[in-house]
């Protein structure tokens, strides 16, 4: 047996990564119900992503995306989820490999994840921010959504910023 068969990093990370496809199919399935909502952060450069030229140039490393209330056509795959979402008010599809995945929150059950590097991943309880989004017809296009808001004060600064939360549709 070779000293990498065993690489329990990588074994933990592919197991992390079924947590957000599990959530991710139940939303599909069934939809978000009560105050469940999913901040999704992903490398936009990671192979197999595709979002527009336009989402790319705005977000050529790393980008968020909120899905609670204006999402359309989500569907979740063995390896990848795709979802249409708006952005400046126009609809954009998304197509995700879950490897490509940097951070999964869902503020609404205190739950997140961060996927910290090949073979790393943490998993934090992620309170609910005040003042959050519940809706809103129109959000900025510029706002940055820092994953640090949704942590607890006691626990250590293990997050890194994520990206912009699209607009809901109108």
């Amino acid at each position: 047996m070779s000293e990498d068969a065993l690489d329990y990093a990588r074994l933990v990370r592919e197991a992390l990564l079924e947590v957000p496809r599990q959530a991710l199919l139940v939303a599909a399935r069934e939809g978000l119900s009560g105050e469940h909502h999913f901040y999704v952060s992903f490398q936009t450069g990671h192979p197999g992503v595709s979002i527009s030229p336009s989402l790319r140039a705005r977000h050529p490393e790393e980008m968020t995306v909120v899905l609670q209330h204006q999402y359309w056509d989500l569907a979740v795959g063995e390896d990848a989820f795709s979802v249409t979402l708006r952005f400046a008010g126009a609809p954009e599809r998304l197509h995700v490999p879950f490897a490509a995945l940097t951070a999964f929150a869902d503020p609404g059950a205190e739950f997140g994840l961060r996927f910290d590097g090949p073979g790393e991943a943490t998993v934090t309880p992620e309170p609910a921010a005040a003042g959050e989004a519940e809706g809103k017809a129109e959000a900025p296009t510029d706002t940055v959504v820092d994953i640090r808001a949704f942590r607890r004060p006691d626990e250590g600064e293990s997050a890194k910023s994520g990206e912009e939360e699209p607009e809901p549709a109108g």
